[in-house]
């Protein structure tokens, strides 16, 4: 495996570095990283000293070929802007938010560029992660990168186009179902005598067992509906419920995500220009 440059150690970053040691894809010697607050990649040394932190994002560029860039949208110009000088043909820059396209990555950097968004699901090597390339792409460099994202998730490739949306379902959707899940505990708990530890006990391994019916392809979602679904039963009650009542809430929830990501979107523009 090829030398892995981290610039980023907040939390997908970390999730990243994480999942791939886990994984065994990546030894600790194979990684160098570093932070804006050097004592976060430092944390990540104590627990795994054979990692390499470095002082800069430049020492990261000299010394790495894929360089991941695990930092906000808006904060990726000025880093470039540091780094630029000494990345060539060689390295594979690669970033991990939505906002800054693949094209507009490459206008900026004279080297091949990718786009690898990560879940929080990855950490235990669940999940998808959203893949997209740019035209200085070569085979083997999108064979190294798949290989990273196979070994600690499900990657799909994706054409800018549909980057937000399906964000929205990888990344965010673990923090909305969680949500979900949490409104379905309180209301069990407000409505019947059920205390909230065992109420979340119950909904944690029910999500678990969901998940693994929906993983092993014994059910799709909705042959698992008409399964627990009776006719006239308790569950067909409750569906109704939720029938009536969930009405627009998940076209709200694009429309909302779409309304802040043309926000960034139109931030990121001011510095790299249109993203086609």
């Amino acid at each position: 495996m090829k030398k892995i440059g981290v610039i980023g150690t907040g939390n997908m970053g970390t999730i990243l570095i994480e999942a791939w040691l886990e994984a065994k894809i990546l030894n600790p010697a194979d990684l160098v990283i570093t932070n804006r607050t050097l004592s976060k990649a430092l944390a990540l040394k104590e627990k795994h000293p054979d990692i390499k932190v470095a002082e800069s994002a430049a020492e990261i560029a000299q010394e790495a070929e894929f360089i991941f860039l695990c930092v906000k949208p808006l904060q990726i110009d000025s880093l470039l802007t540091d780094i630029k000088h000494h990345i060539n043909r060689k390295h594979l820059v690669v970033s991990i938010t939505s906002p800054l396209s693949v094209a507009q990555l490459e206008s900026a950097v004279k080297a091949p560029c990718a786009r690898f968004i990560p879940s929080i699901t990855n950490r235990v090597g669940s999940g998808v992660s959203l893949l997209s390339f740019g035209e200085g792409c070569s085979k083997e460099a999108k064979s190294a990168l798949h290989e990273l994202a196979s070994a600690i998730s499900a990657p799909v490739v994706i054409e800018n186009d549909i980057t937000r949306v399906a964000s929205d379902i990888v990344s965010c959707g673990p923090a909305f179902f969680s949500y979900l899940a949490q409104a379905f505990i309180d209301g069990a708990c407000q409505t019947t005598k059920i205390d909230k530890e065992t109420a979340t006990t119950l909904t944690e391994n029910m999500l678990i067992g969901l998940g693994e019916l929906l993983g092993k392809g014994i059910y799709t979602l909705p042959a698992l509906q008409e399964k627990v679904c009776v006719k006239g039963g308790i569950t067909g009650e409750g569906i109704k419920v939720l029938e009536a009542e969930t009405g627009e809430m998940f076209h709200h929830l694009f429309q909302a995500t779409h309304e802040k990501f043309a926000e960034d979107l139109h931030e990121v523009e001011k510095q790299f220009g249109h993203p086609y």
